[in-house]
């Protein structure tokens, strides 16, 4: 069983909800990464996700856009990224996956990316722009290295996507709760229930809602309904207005408020 799966699975059995958090790797420079990594699980972060910038981001907002454009800026390469990992596992065992998109770890090699993503302690990859009915090559290597492939579903998902996702997808299946580009944004749809319930009716994976939610209140609405909820963008717009440790304790307060807010899905379900 995967880091991912172990976390959800203990979740479940304290009928607690998850908290992924998003970075993204290298903003403002892998060191200042490394050391977040910490912070965001000593404040409660259930899963670390890390962004790969990439020069196209085609599915992010303009908030992540510009953290992507700042850490290729610092350098950041997805060699050094792995070396990231490898440094925060030392001292650190929650659950770390990568986000972004293919051409990064086809440029890498897929081969050569699975095993020393493997080696360097990551649980967990989700590539964006990488579809199910594509993903054989990339789905079998991180299989035999351990690796969760992590699946994506939308508002627009049929039934036979749903099954189709879930079948090549492992650890969690990640629901994109808007149609668009990740943002915060005021409000998150209110169909997401229906279509969390329907997801639940085709696999027993755990399912996590993410894209504009940005707020503790947000939060505890999508974990009241879901398995657990992905908040990126009001992480990383802190990344443009703080630095040093008043980031650290900024990032950390947020996480907190929001790890409060999945933990306490009984009181986030009775607020107006």
């Amino acid at each position: 069983m995967s880091r991912i799966e172990q976390k959800f699975a203990d979740l479940r059995s304290r009928s607690e909800k998850g908290l992924v958090t998003f970075i993204t790797a290298g903003d403002p420079d892998l060191a200042a990464t490394e050391q977040l990594i910490g912070v965001l699980a000593d404040a409660g972060a259930d899963v670390i996700e890390l962004g790969v910038p990439f020069s196209d981001p085609m599915a992010d907002g303009p908030t992540i856009q510009r953290s992507s454009e700042r850490a290729l800026l610092a350098g950041t390469t997805l060699p050094a990224i792995l070396e990231c990992v490898r440094r925060a596992r030392l001292t650190r065992q929650v659950p770390i996956l990568l986000m972004g998109y293919y051409n990064p770890v086809l440029s890498y090699g897929l081969e050569r990316f699975a095993a020393d993503a493997a080696d360097a302690g990551v649980d967990g990859l989700l590539m964006v722009d990488l579809p199910p009915e594509e993903s054989g090559e990339v789905r079998e290597l991180l299989k035999r290295a351990g690796i969760d492939l992590i699946s994506l579903l939308t508002p627009t998902s049929d039934d036979r996507r749903i099954d189709l996702a879930a079948g090549q997808g492992s650890g969690f299946l990640y629901y994109v709760s808007v149609t668009g580009v990740t943002g915060a944004r005021l409000e998150v749809s209110g169909s997401v229930a229906g279509a969390v319930a329907r997801i639940r009716e085709r696999t027993d994976l755990p399912v996590a809602v993410g894209f504009g939610i940005s707020t503790p209140r947000q939060a505890g609405q999508m974990a009241a309904v879901a398995d657990g909820v992905v908040v990126g963008s009001a992480l990383v717009s802190l990344f443009e207005q703080y630095q040093g440790s008043e980031l650290s304790e900024k990032v950390a307060q947020l996480v907190r408020s929001l790890k409060d807010a999945v933990r306490n899905v009984g009181e986030n379900r009775h607020e107006d």
